[in-house]
């Protein structure tokens, strides 16, 4: 574990207004099935402050079973939805059209944490169906409901919370839910006007970046055993790495 405290964060430019949150909380990057790392990581914040999580719970990682089961047994944490949970969502609806893409994403990991298996991207229309009707059972409704609801952002003061962060030529108020949970070309490479910092996951980085008003946190736990925590306050930012 290791911690890195940037001040005074400013963009680029050295013009972008501080982060002003309304109190002192923690965001945490893409999960993907790592339960053994998000335990690490939660030992390490302190308890008192507020968890926000940036979506993709599951796939890749072996334990997004476990991962589901230890945020929904925390309703103290934020969680906020990711485009995994959504490939997740769409092959329980519809397992046909949308197997191949989420199995090739890491739904096989995600069907192997519920004792699921059997399947490939190349299974028949009935071994896919049979897939989904278990995984729903395995899952139970609690579960999918709990997935279903999950919200695509959150804001405190000026920090704005979205898995893939948000469209920086729309409003707040004026964002689609595609653009929060899959992203668009340009989130990263056009600055906001609005003063509003957006942090987000989503895309792989190698470290914990700030630049620009926005602060990106995935740093591919399941590939590096680096899940990565950001501590937001008054004009700073704490990194926390596992």
């Amino acid at each position: 574990m290791f911690k890195k405290l940037i001040t005074g964060v400013q963009g680029k430019s050295q013009d972008f207004v501080a982060l002003n949150p309304e109190l002192r909380f923690y965001v945490i990057g893409d999960i993907h099935g790592c339960d053994d790392l998000l335990a690490k990581l939660l030992t390490q914040l302190d308890p008192d402050l507020p968890v926000v999580c940036l979506g993709d719970y599951i796939d890749r990682g072996e334990q997004s079973a476990a991962v589901l089961k230890r945020l929904m047994a925390r309703p103290d944490i934020t969680a906020l939805t990711g485009n995994h949970e959504a490939m997740l969502l769409e092959f329980l609806a519809d397992p046909i059209p949308n197997a191949e893409v989420w199995l090739r994403n890491g739904g096989l990991q995600t069907l192997a944490s519920f004792g699921v298996g059997g399947v490939s991207e190349q299974s028949s229309k009935d071994d896919l169906e049979s897939a989904a009707r278990t995984l729903r059972a395995a899952m139970g409704a609690e579960m999918i409901t709990w997935l279903e609801t999950l919200p695509a952002c959150c804001q405190s003061g000026n920090v704005f919370m979205a898995h893939a962060g948000a469209d920086p030529e729309a409003p707040l108020t004026a964002q689609f839910r595609q653009a929060l949970v899959w992203g668009r070309p340009d989130t990263r490479r056009l600055r906001r006007e609005d003063d509003i910092w957006v942090v987000h996951g989503h895309w792989i980085v190698k470290e914990p970046t700030v630049a620009e008003g926005r602060i990106a946190l995935d740093t591919g736990a399941f590939a590096t055993g680096r899940l990565t925590a950001a501590e937001i306050d008054h004009g700073q930012v704490t990194f926390i790495s596992t």
